[in-house]
């Protein structure tokens, strides 16, 4: 399996918003599922209820994730555009894959 794990800070008064765009039905997941490689996205909120955010998508391998950003690179530039506001910084902490696969 293939992950990539991102830390946001999302910005105030946008927290609703982000967890609903970056969510595991988002609009981040919906155009990540466009993609057969997909298995999912998870969100986790910071444990004091503050504003920081981490997201995990999951592909079957890393194979699957470069094709569908080939295929999908405008989309995905439109959408982070989109969303851009939404945090004040964003990190990617690791892309990798799960240890034996």
């Amino acid at each position: 399996m293939f992950l990539r794990i991102w830390s946001y800070d999302v910005a105030p008064g946008a927290v609703d918003r982000f967890a609903v765009a970056y969510g595991p039905d988002g609009d981040w997941a919906r155009l990540f599922a466009r993609s057969p490689g997909f298995l999912g996205t998870e969100l986790y909120r910071d444990a004091g209820g503050g504003a920081r955010f981490v997201t995990v998508d999951r592909w079957r391998d890393e194979a699957d994730w470069t094709a569908f950003l080939a295929r999908e690179a405008g989309a995905y530039r439109a959408l982070d555009a989109r969303f851009a506001a939404l945090s004040g910084t964003q990190a990617l902490l690791l892309e990798g894959t799960t240890p034996g696969g």
